[in-house]
């Protein structure tokens, strides 16, 4: 098992980089320092030049992988996004009653992250950060729609679907399964970011309310 999820690769849509990253040691170099560059100083003062200087190589090289480095966050955002998809289904598959299931969901994705050693070269919880205070300028574009059809946002919409799914099998006559299930992605990340800058606009501060949060909300909504 071990060696399995050892070779185990999330997939990501071919469109958000030139030269797949995971193919090459300097690709990987790339990601792993360019996640820990954006969760420091954030996606506006983050740009090649630097992360060049950072990993000891030319910008040019890091261009060979990535158009822009819009699309540099359009690709370890939908690697967040398949990662926690991977980690939704390796948690529930085994589960057989869908209240339980769906318990277990949100957990999975309403818990603090935690570094997967899995992939060595990602830090799972520098990501999330960037996710919680970066990922809206993903799609707050002029481009959005063009690269909705495009299937940029393909691994995010499958994990709502799948949620989605989840909550329609709690209660089958329920009409908004993915507007909640979408809700919860979203107000999952609102929270922890409200928790950093905005602390008094949560009840969520301490370890364990987020889930107990959207555990409340969801089974309120669908009793």
């Amino acid at each position: 098992m071990d060696h399995v999820l050892q070779q185990l690769r999330i997939a990501i849509n071919p469109r958000t980089f030139v030269k797949d990253p995971q193919s090459s040691e300097l690709g990987k170099r790339i990601v792993e320092h360019g996640i820990a560059m954006i969760s420091e100083i954030g996606f506006e003062q983050f740009n090649f030049r630097k992360l060049g200087e950072r990993i000891g190589s030319n910008e040019s090289s890091i261009y060979r992988y990535f158009e822009n480095k819009h699309m540099f966050l359009m690709y370890i955002t939908s690697w967040y996004w398949g990662w926690l998809e991977y980690r939704l289904v390796l948690t529930t598959f085994s589960i057989s009653g869908p209240k339980e299931k769906l318990e277990a969901a949100i957990e999975v994705l309403t818990r603090p992250v935690e570094v997967d050693t899995t992939f060595a070269h990602v830090n799972e919880i520098a990501l999330n950060r960037i996710v919680v205070n970066e990922y809206s300028k993903a799609f707050l574009t002029k481009e959005v729609d063009k690269e909705n059809k495009e299937g940029y946002f393909k691994v995010y919409k499958r994990l709502v679907a799948r949620l989605g799914d989840m909550i329609g099998e709690v209660k089958k006559d329920y009409p908004y399964a993915k507007s909640l299930a979408s809700a919860i992605l979203e107000g999952s990340h609102h929270q922890y970011f409200l928790k950093e800058h905005f602390p008094s606009l949560t009840d969520c501060s301490e370890s364990g309310k987020h889930a107990d949060f959207f555990k409340h909300l969801v089974f309120a909504t669908l009793a």
